[in-house]
């Protein structure tokens, strides 16, 4: 596994994810993401960008394989909305929903530390 190429994967990973949070939330919480609809609408071009990158680099990370990289994307995206939902929105964390955030970090540590 080259860990370099899993780093980089799973930064752009976090970042994208946490763009897509403000792309589709931001309009709760904040007027800009509200008037500005059009711009939001056109984040979705570098957020693709970034989930492209991501995928591209945990592919070449786990030597051609696909499920690794799907795997820690959904673990990456549960992690990032967790935690803006419940910082920025104030949602709690119901035991419903720790034991989502347990299962998608188990998910994520089994593809980390798994061959």
């Amino acid at each position: 596994m080259d860990k370099e190429k899993l780093l980089i994967g799973v930064l752009f990973g976090v970042i994208a994810q946490t763009m897509t949070f403000f792309q589709l939330q931001g309009q709760l919480k904040y007027e800009w993401f509200k008037n500005h609809y059009w711009l939001v609408v056109l984040m979705g071009i570098p957020i693709s960008m970034l989930f492209m990158f991501s995928v591209k680099n945990m592919i070449l990370a786990y030597g051609g394989e696909m499920w690794p990289s799907r795997l820690i994307g959904f673990s990456i995206g549960a992690i990032v909305f967790t935690y803006f939902s419940w910082s920025l929105f104030g949602e709690p964390l119901t035991m419903k929903t720790i034991i989502c955030l347990m299962l998608a970090v188990s998910i994520l540590m089994v593809q980390l530390i798994m061959r």
